[in-house]
């Protein structure tokens, strides 16, 4: 530049600078309104309940590994990238990817802190919980607090199948140790995708007070929010409807094919079918002997013919025959069955008092009257009849009296059956 004006050198560099900042605001500016469109307010707070009550499931599930009370609350729901999330957390991280593969579609990604992780596998091998050191985990305790973490994810995954009302079930989950900020936390999701942050508040006792998130791409958190919303239950249901016409040509076609191995099979066994149907016909007289008489082979023909006459012959000829037998061996069943006691497991444990009695007898009331220390009173049994056991004042067993450890106790000689005493319940 020179006595203050402009080279067209300089003009153009100044006007492709203006444009090329413009383009890039215009790029910024589109990225943030995709991400503030990609889920509505209504949607991130059906989100955050969702994650506060699975996640409640996945500290329980912690809590039964490593002995320690576990909060898991307070879910804050936002939308950003795994470059945003790499640029604000501290590396190293533990991250735990998996994969939905019934009942949800999409991934779940799971980051914790790695003394976070510490504490945890410290507590899993039976230490105190107490990390000074905070160090690069070893194989064994990625193993551990990655056993851990899938333990919360299934948990969690079951608490949603709870309220979605249907079968979610994940992939065997991958974990690995992210080091630093040139490590991708994920290899199936892109840094600059939108992305869905749910992040928690997790206490473990007096140990550990700190922060995990959970990463659900787009188009899970809105499949879950559609789940929730009753929006993908029709979409199912309107998918699965074409399905049902193919099954109908099958069924008609195993209808008309069934008749003939039917007759092939009544042709092919004369023989065996000859003496037992011969027999019973007889005696229960289905067949007239005017009828029997106009055949050359009255017994089996009129018996074969049978089932002729009906589109499902082989149901007619087996059905009398079985009629016969179940009247027979009727009387055989026992009678003394009771329809089962409903919820008998709610009363399991409720104690019942037990009394045993020697004998009884009466004595009138001047008699008992004159009773004293010394006096004898005898009972209406003999010295080696049975004693009665009553539960609650009704008599369910008999025996006979024995020395436990210097105690009194009762031997069972005899003893009603099990329903009698669910009778005597009642």
């Amino acid at each position: 530049m020179s006595n203050n004006f402009l080279s067209q050198e300089e003009i153009n560099a100044l006007l492709s600078g203006e444009s090329t900042d413009s383009e890039d605001n215009n790029v910024s500016s589109d990225v943030n309104e995709d991400m503030e469109d990609a889920i509505t307010e209504t949607d991130k707070d059906l989100l955050g309940e969702i994650g506060n009550i699975s996640m409640g499931s996945a500290s329980t599930a912690l809590y039964q590994l490593i002995n320690q009370q576990v909060n898991i609350t307070t879910p804050v729901v936002s939308v950003t990238t795994l470059k945003e999330i790499k640029e604000g957390f501290e590396t190293p991280n533990i991250v735990l990817d998996i994969e939905y593969i019934a009942g949800i579609v999409g991934r779940n990604i799971l980051i914790i802190k790695t003394y976070d992780g510490l504490v945890i596998s410290n507590l899993m091998m039976g230490g105190d919980g107490k990390v000074t050191d905070v160090h690069e985990l070893s194989e064994l305790e990625i193993s551990a607090v990655s056993e851990a973490m899938n333990q919360m994810i299934g948990s969690a995954a079951t608490s949603m199948a709870t309220m979605f009302g249907r079968k979610v079930d994940i992939s065997p989950p991958t974990s690995k140790v992210v080091t630093d900020d040139l490590m991708p936390i994920s290899d199936s999701i892109p840094e600059d995708q939108p992305i869905v942050k749910v992040s928690f508040k997790m206490t473990i006792g007096d140990i550990v007070d700190s922060n995990i998130m959970q990463i659900f791409p787009i188009e899970t958190a809105k499949n879950i929010v559609a789940i929730m919303t009753g929006e993908d239950s029709a979409n199912n249901t309107s998918e699965s409807q074409p399905e049902k016409p193919k099954e109908e040509p099958i069924v008609n076609k195993e209808i008309h094919t069934q008749p003939e191995p039917q007759m092939q099979q009544n042709v092919s066994e004369p023989q065996m079918q000859y003496e037992q149907p011969q027999m019973q016909m007889q005696q229960q007289q289905y067949v007239p002997q005017q009828q029997m008489q106009g055949y050359g082979q009255p017994q089996m023909q009129s018996y074969m013919q049978q089932p002729q006459m009906y589109g499902g012959g082989q149901v007619q000829q087996y059905a009398q025959p079985v009629e016969v037998h179940q009247a027979a061996f009727e009387p055989l069943t026992p009678q003394n069955s009771v329809p089962p006691i409903k919820n008998i497991d709610l009363i399991m444990d409720v104690p019942l008092d037990i009394s045993v009695v020697l004998g009884r007898t009466k004595k009138s009331i001047q008699d008992i009257l004159n009773l004293g220390a010394g006096s004898l009173i005898e009972l209406d049994k003999l010295a080696e009849e049975p004693v009665e056991i009553l539960v609650n004042g009704k008599q369910i067993a008999l025996g006979e009296v024995v020395v436990v450890d210097e105690n009194f106790g009762v031997r069972i000689t005899s003893i009603v059956s099990n329903v009698e005493r669910l009778k005597s319940l009642k």
